[in-house]
């Protein structure tokens, strides 16, 4: 059971209440309305007296309340208490969609189990053990089916019961580690969503789960926190994304209210700049951008194939010469990606490594910005080794392998380079 009386009633906001003690900033009252820090949900904020509340603490049983500035009250003073009904009612909506949310994963994850939950200013987190892989497709049936859970105005309530007869109900979620504050004295409180009809709407295909001819409830859970009356005062929901945050674990992020809206704006807003500019309907927006993506990797294909034809066309008219008992052809290639030109001497080493016919080595030389070079061999000398001398020459900087070695950043035209190369 819990022991907070905000959790059992979550709408009492103001009250009257004796002081029983006071350390410093920390009051302790006869009683309180105000929810302290437990479970995931953060403490409420508000005034006693004519003091900020701003923190609420659970110590040894006995709810500890932290004020913005040492009191004026004394120890059997009556203080009149006002809790932050907006902060209130956010938490209530927020913690009532977690359930909700939860009630989703039930109809759409294999083998869920509860990890915990955070209530944050921005965004609610609930952590999932699933062995579903919860891809965009899933996230996205699981905003629909808590939506629908909302339009729904399914009832919402509490009970206390043994636990026993919680652990004995296949439905509950129950984690003991994450909900101690729904634990009291051998009692659990257990907080419940209306029942499923069974419907998923729009051809939605949910597993819903009965017995006899009796649907069972969206969602039961041992929960200490506090909690709207209807699933309809939740209002607008939208799930955000998912993350990883440990082994077995998927982290399910959705907003609530005006942050809910602002999402839902800034996809919407999107989605219409999409279509508008594809000119096509928001359905067909995503054929069509899978359309255009085939056409660009196609023509990026393309077009590594044409230049790679170029850098080859231009490395056939360098020239060769015999140097230290060797075959090197230097040629120009000019402002072309390097990489691309690491590939063409590559294929062109290893030709020669496997038929004998060709250069010894091949330096490539080019201009992205600064003079770059690419050097290849095949027999004794090694590529780095001839980059070095470059750097050593003419500063920069490069690497790679005794096959082929690409570096740039030199200090001297490409002129420079090649005459350096042809001595």
């Amino acid at each position: 059971m819990s022991g907070q009386l905000a959790a059992a009633e979550p709408y009492a906001t103001r009250f009257e209440t004796e002081v029983t003690a006071v350390d410093g900033r920390q009051v302790w009252l006869e009683r309180s309305y105000f929810y302290a820090e437990s479970g995931g949900q953060p403490a409420d904020r508000g005034v006693i007296g004519d003091v900020d509340v701003v923190d609420v603490q659970l110590v040894d049983g006995e709810q500890v309340h932290v004020l913005e500035t040492e009191p004026t009250f004394k120890a059997g003073h009556r203080v009149l208490c006002s809790v932050d009904w907006s902060f209130r009612m956010y938490c209530m909506r927020a913690h009532t969609a977690s359930h909700v949310l939860y009630g989703a994963g039930r109809r759409l994850l294999d083998e869920l189990g509860y990890g915990g939950f955070d209530i944050g200013e921005r965004a609610v987190r609930v952590d999932l053990e699933t062995s579903t892989t919860i891809d965009d497709d899933v996230l996205i049936e699981l905003d629909e089916l808590v939506n629908r859970a909302v339009w729904k105005s399914r009832p919402v309530s509490w009970e206390d019961v043994p636990v026993a007869d919680a652990r004995e109900r296949e439905n509950v979620a129950f984690n003991e580690a994450t909900e101690d504050g729904a634990l009291r004295r051998g009692r659990v409180r257990l907080v419940t969503i209306g029942e499923d009809d069974g419907g998923g709407g729009n051809g939605t295909a949910i597993r819903t789960t009965r017995t006899g001819s009796r649907a069972e409830p969206w969602d039961v859970a041992a929960c200490g926190g506090t909690h709207v009356r209807n699933t309809r005062e939740i209002g607008p929901v939208t799930v955000l994304g998912r993350s990883n945050p440990g082994e077995g674990l998927t982290r399910i992020e959705l907003a609530v209210g005006p942050r809910a809206i602002d999402r839902r704006t800034v996809e919407k807003r999107a989605v219409f700049d999409a279509k508008r500019r594809l000119g096509t309907g928001a359905k067909e927006v995503s054929t069509e951008l899978e359309r255009l993506i085939e056409d660009r990797d196609d023509l990026e294909d393309r077009l590594r194939r044409t230049e790679s034809e170029l850098v080859s066309a231009r490395l056939d008219r360098g020239e060769s010469f015999e140097r230290d008992g060797e075959r090197w052809h230097v040629a120009t290639v000019g402002d072309v990606e390097t990489e691309l030109v690491s590939d063409v001497v590559r294929s062109r080493i290893d030709v020669r490594a496997e038929t004998a016919v060709g250069d010894d080595v091949i330096v490539a030389i080019g201009e992205a910005g600064r003079p770059f070079a690419v050097v290849g061999r095949a027999d004794s000398r090694s590529a780095t080794g001839i980059l070095d001398d470059l750097t050593d020459a003419f500063g920069g900087g490069g690497g790679g392998s005794e096959t082929i070695a690409q570096g740039g950043g030199f200090d001297a035209t490409i002129d420079d380079l090649r005459d350096s190369l042809m001595e």
